[in-house]
């Protein structure tokens, strides 16, 4: 599967556009991706997101005024993005123009996206409902900020748990097998080899 990849954003939160065939799919909408979507001249069918972090949703009005393609999350990304008080609450002062999503996606072994089949894995601990995508046959995930190169998700954010997160990482995302490359929501691509390996956060035995 072809795909492209968009940095933006104050906090550099990578989005990846990838081509399944019957169209092509958006996996997370930071500052910027709605322009540099439309630079591209695509005509975008359907926006999923792996969580709601503020910086991985902020163009997601956007995407749907533009485009108007159905966004796809987890039901409890759902009041993060719908909810304009949702992270007031949390005594952070950051608005999203808010967004019904289309439809809820929840973990599961086969879903079928515009003829791409994805395994859905919800590894929760840096956000509640954080999803990964699994595209097998491409040997590709793309896994939002739970697993980076030489580190993993912030645990310290509200419903965040290091130690969960760093559970579900292994018992998860390493049976994937090591030869897996992992898009993530910040920094370069890795392999979960190489992580399994050389991420100080994950050596040793441990959980």
């Amino acid at each position: 599967m072809n795909y492209e990849s968009f940095c933006g954003g104050i906090f550099e939160t990578n989005c990846y556009l990838l081509q399944a065939p019957e169209g092509w799919i958006l996996f997370d909408a930071p500052e910027g991706a709605c322009e540099w979507v439309r630079s591209l001249e695509i005509d975008l069918k359907l926006l999923l997101l792996t969580h709601g972090h503020i910086d991985h949703v902020q163009d997601l009005a956007r995407i749907k005024r533009q485009f108007g393609c159905p966004i796809g999350c987890h039901p409890l990304t759902a009041p993060m993005i719908s909810d304009r008080e949702f992270f007031r609450n949390f005594g952070f002062e950051l608005e999203i123009e808010t967004v019904v999503p289309d439809f809820l996606i929840e973990e599961t072994f086969s879903r079928n996206f515009l003829g791409a089949d994805f395994q859905v894995l919800e590894i929760p601990g840096h956000c509640p409902g954080s999803l990964c995508f699994f595209s097998r046959n491409d040997k590709l995930l793309i896994g939002g900020d739970v697993l980076f190169a030489g580190s993993i998700g912030r645990g310290d954010l509200p419903g965040g748990d290091i130690d969960l997160l760093i559970t579900g990482i292994r018992k998860k995302l390493f049976p994937l097998g090591d030869d897996v490359t992992v898009l993530p929501g910040h920094g370069p691509p890795t392999k979960i080899g190489t992580e399994r390996r050389t991420n100080p956060f994950l050596r040793g035995s441990g959980h």
